[in-house]
């Protein structure tokens, strides 16, 4: 059995872990916050995109001098997915789950018997599939590590 001095002195140590652990939490708590807020404000960003994007394919649809990109083949056989990924590892799950979603893509357009080309933004996506997918690499861009939104 445990003497009165061992006793204290893990009391000691189980309230010096718990002081530890809610500075933990409180770093974690502000870091997240920041991250919402983030987030937050480049959602008017987003929603002016997908407006200027919509208008300007809506605008290409009937027209023979428009781009091709924008207007449009008839044809929905070859797919371009464009998968922006960071440049460093330092990202978590981000990287691996935009890789596993994009991979599930790929198997549904290939069911499907579509030809698919992918464009990277971002070194780790294309270092992802440089070595499974080759041939269906169309571009590799290097983003820089200044990208910011909003």
């Amino acid at each position: 059995m445990a003497n009165l001095r061992d006793i204290r002195r893990r009391i000691s140590s189980v309230q010096s872990t718990q002081k530890i652990t809610k500075a933990m939490q409180m770093v974690a708590a502000a870091k997240l916050r920041r991250a919402q807020e983030a987030a937050e404000a480049a959602r008017p960003y987003a929603e002016r995109m997908e407006a200027v994007l919509a208008n300007l394919a809506a605008g290409a649809q009937g027209s023979d001098t428009a781009p091709k990109l924008l207007r449009g083949t008839g044809s929905d056989q070859t797919h371009l997915l464009i998968v922006a990924t960071s440049e460093r590892g330092l990202a978590g799950a981000f990287n691996s789950q935009i890789c596993k979603e994009v991979s599930r893509i790929l198997a549904v357009r290939e069911a499907d018997f579509s030809e698919v080309r992918l464009s990277f933004l971002g070194k780790k996506g294309s270092d992802f599939f440089r070595g499974r997918r080759p041939e269906q690499i169309e571009l590799m861009h290097s983003v820089g590590a200044n990208v910011t939104y909003g």
